[in-house]
């Protein structure tokens, strides 16, 4: 599902800059494009992370800005109701009965701690290799993260650069007084463009990647306690009041009351 308030934030900032350009220019959007600059920026910012990182992580920088705007997250609320309904086969039919159920389960990370349990691992075991997978998965999205970061750092600098450029150029024809004035738009220009794409694009996407980084990290924390309060055979009451605490209050309520209609 697209995140909506990527989109919309996008879309706000782009609208938000033609809108002064047009105030202050009226139609003329001329003076604010051009291409040389925009290539320093962009370029020189992408030569910068490929010193920086990588190739295999640069390969798979398309995938970080899709999760951007499909992160692709399930809701808390159902992984805490499947658990609960997995500890609740288990507590009566014993844990056996979760391996009938394995075809079911969409989540590779519940799927994996179900068939350890099945399979008789202890839980200190089973602990271990989840949590190994955890810190697996929140490496992997500070790789991402940190190429966004990269890009956001490097864009403005590389805007400045070419604003030294431009003023170079610029004293060079010193001799034309009447070539100042656009040339020094001109080198101001990519001073202009590394800040909109580090702090329209790069930056914010980072924030974002973080944020989503998060809330699944959390997410599988609570599979992680779920899966070991089930191998235990904690009841299931107890574990949904362990699991619930991670729910916002209000959905709490709503799935009390639900339960008690």
């Amino acid at each position: 599902m697209m995140d909506k308030s990527t989109v919309g934030g996008l879309a706000m900032g782009s609208v938000l800059l033609i809108l002064t350009v047009a105030i202050a220019l009226g139609s003329t959007f001329g003076a604010f494009i051009d291409y040389p600059s925009a290539a320093v920026v962009v370029g020189g910012a992408i030569a910068a992370s490929c010193i920086a990182f990588p190739l295999r992580s640069l390969l798979g920088f398309p995938a970080v800005v899709r999760k951007v705007f499909m992160p692709n997250q399930p809701a808390l609320a159902p992984v805490i109701a499947q658990l609960i309904e997995y500890s609740k086969i288990a507590r009566r039919d014993g844990i056996l009965a979760l391996e009938g159920k394995s075809e079911e389960i969409e989540d590779p990370f519940i799927l994996l701690g179900i068939q350890m349990a099945v399979d008789g691992t202890d839980a200190e075991t089973i602990e271990t290799i989840m949590r190994c997978e955890i810190e697996s998965v929140a490496d992997r999205h500070k790789t991402g993260k940190a190429l966004l970061d990269t890009l956001g750092r490097y864009a403005p600098a590389f805007g400045m650069i070419g604003t030294l450029m431009g003023l170079i150029i610029m004293l060079g024809n010193m001799d034309n007084p009447d070539a100042i004035g656009p040339g020094m738009a001109v080198a101001l220009i990519t001073t202009l463009y590394g800040a909109i794409v580090s702090n329209l694009f790069c930056l914010p996407f980072a924030d974002k990647l973080g944020f989503y980084s998060k809330r699944e990290i959390e997410s599988r924390e609570v599979i992680l306690k779920g899966i070991l309060s089930i191998q235990e055979g904690d009841n299931p009451r107890l574990l949904e009041q362990k699991l619930n605490i991670y729910l916002p209050i209000a959905e709490r309520k709503a799935d009390g009351d639900a339960e008690a209609a």
